[in-house]
């Protein structure tokens, strides 16, 4: 090859332009984590599975969430959630004989607990077996309920479910969907160390 030949060569392989790997990688990078961002909240956006499987369930959004030590009138029996005192109801895996002070139990359910109230009367078995969920499951409390309008009701911070049996299949279903649920203000937070006695 000629001196003039290697020359052109030489400046023709100068003249080429260099890819931006560094570019194109931060690029790249940056494209992933909006990828991932906004399927992240569109999966968050999206009601639960849980949620649309439960016949039956009630749901209540846009609960407050302040502390009083005044007795607050609640809108829904059992209440639901809302305002509450400021101790809660000692809810680690805790069977009441007596009916509760509706303000302990809803700071509970604040902390992810699922409250499982019974009619007084309710069949022996049937309390038994809501006793044997309650036993089992941490973040549970149980006790009876005069005057509410289901044999079983099962309450979570904003979400209900009422029951005729014990044994309906939809128990498990709410436990698993709602102890420290998507739902919860404050997942795991103290449930014991408060409020022991009714």
């Amino acid at each position: 090859m000629s001196k003039s030949a290697r020359n052109r060569a030489q400046r023709s392989v100068l003249n080429q332009r260099q890819v931006p790997w560094g570019s194109i990688a931060f690029f790249t990078v940056i494209g992933l984590v909006a990828a991932v961002a906004i399927g992240y909240a569109f999966v968050q956006s999206r009601p639960s599975s849980a949620d649309s499987s439960i016949a039956g369930l009630i749901q209540k959004d846009d609960l407050a969430q302040g502390h009083t030590s005044s007795p607050v009138q609640y809108d829904t029996t059992p209440p639901m959630g809302g305002d509450h005192d400021p101790v809660w109801q000692n809810c680690d895996s805790r069977i009441y004989d007596r009916q509760l002070r509706n303000e302990n139990a809803v700071h509970s359910l604040e902390h992810g607990a699922v409250w499982i109230t019974y009619t007084p009367g309710l069949a022996a078995d049937q309390i038994d077996k809501l006793k044997g969920k309650v036993e089992n499951t941490d973040y549970t409390l149980m006790s009876p309920y005069p005057g509410q309008d289901a044999p079983v009701i099962l309450t979570a911070w904003g979400k209900q479910l009422k029951l005729q049996n014990a044994s309906d299949a939809r128990v498990d279903a709410f436990l698993r969907a709602f102890v420290k649920g998507e739902q919860t203000p404050e997942p795991g937070a103290a449930c014991n160390g408060a409020k022991d006695a009714p």
